[in-house]
C-alpha cells in the first residue's frame, strides 16, 4: 500500500538528487477531482514502487483544466528504473478510469537554492504558484546569479511579501530556465503582492540581461503520496 497524506512536501529535503514536474490536461474542473481519485486509488492499492522516490505530489490548476505533478527521487537513474518496470501498469489504470488525458510534458531539475520558512512558522500552504522564467540562448549560465538576485529583493521587501511561505529555485537540467515552486499563505496574499509597487530590487530582478520570458499558473495542494 502506498500510504495518502495531506503534509505538502520538503522541497528542501536533502535526499532529493532529482526533483521532477510534469503537466497533464484533464478538461474540466469535475475532470481534475476524477483524475486526482483515480490516482490515489491506483497508488493505494500498489506496494510503493521504489525506495528511491521520496514523495509524489498532485496539484489541481486554479485554471480548472489542469493538474501539476510533483515527484521527489533521490536520483534520475531510480526514475528511469521506474518508467521501465512500473509506470505503464499505473497510466493504464488511470486512463481507463478518465480517459482522454493529454500528457503535456516533464520537466527535470535540480534545486539550487531557496528562501525557506521562517523558523517558527507553521502556516500551511493556501496557494502554490510556479514560475517559469526561460533565458535567451547564451544567458543561461546566469540563471544562479538572477535567482540570487531574487533571494536578495524577496529579503529587501519581507512587508510586501509577508503571504510568502518559502520559494524554492529549481534549475532545468537542459539548461534553458528556472522554476519557482513558491507556496503562499493564500491567493490573496499573492495578489497583494503582485499589485504592490515594484522596489528598485526588483526593478533590477526584472531587467536582468537575458530574460525572456516567464509563465505562472496556480495551484492547490490535492494528492499527496509518501512512503511507509
Amino acid at each position: 500500500m502506498s500510504p495518502v497524506t495531506e503534509q505538502h512536501p520538503d522541497v528542501t529535503d536533502p535526499r532529493v538528487g532529482a526533483p521532477l514536474f510534469s503537466t497533464w490536461r484533464v478538461g474540466t474542473p469535475e475532470r481534475q477531482r476524477q483524475t486526482v481519485e483515480a490516482i490515489g486509488r491506483t497508488w493505494e492499492r500498489r506496494p510503493w514502487p521504489a525506495r528511491d522516490l521520496l514523495g509524489y505530489h498532485v496539484y489541481a490548476g486554479h485554471d480548472g483544466s489542469t493538474l501539476m505533478h510533483y515527484s521527489q527521487w533521490t536520483g534520475e537513474h531510480a526514475f528511469e528504473s521506474f518508467v521501465k518496470t512500473h509506470r505503464q501498469e499505473r497510466v493504464d489504470e488511470i486512463d481507463t478510469a478518465v480517459p482522454g488525458i493529454e500528457r503535456v510534458g516533464l520537466g527535470r531539475y535540480r534545486r539550487y537554492r531557496s528562501r525557506e520558512r521562517a523558523v517558527g512558522d507553521a502556516r500551511v500552504p493556501g496557494l502554490i504558484v510556479t514560475v517559469r522564467v526561460d533565458f535567451e540562448a547564451g544567458a543561461e549560465q546566469h540563471r544562479e546569479e538572477w535567482v540570487d538576485l531574487v533571494v536578495k529583493a524577496l529579503g529587501d521587501d519581507p512587508e510586501g511579501h509577508a503571504g510568502l511561505i518559502a520559494a524554492h529555485f529549481h534549475l532545468s537540467t537542459d539548461g534553458g530556465h528556472v522554476l519557482n515552486y513558491a507556496e503562499w499563505a493564500s491567493a490573496d496574499a499573492y495578489d497583494r503582492a503582485l499589485a504592490a509597487p515594484p522596489s528598485q530590487s526588483w526593478e533590477r530582478v526584472r531587467a536582468y540581461p537575458g530574460l525572456k520570458g516567464s509563465v505562472g499558473s496556480r495551484y492547490e495542494h490535492a494528492l499527496g503520496l509518501v512512503p511507509e
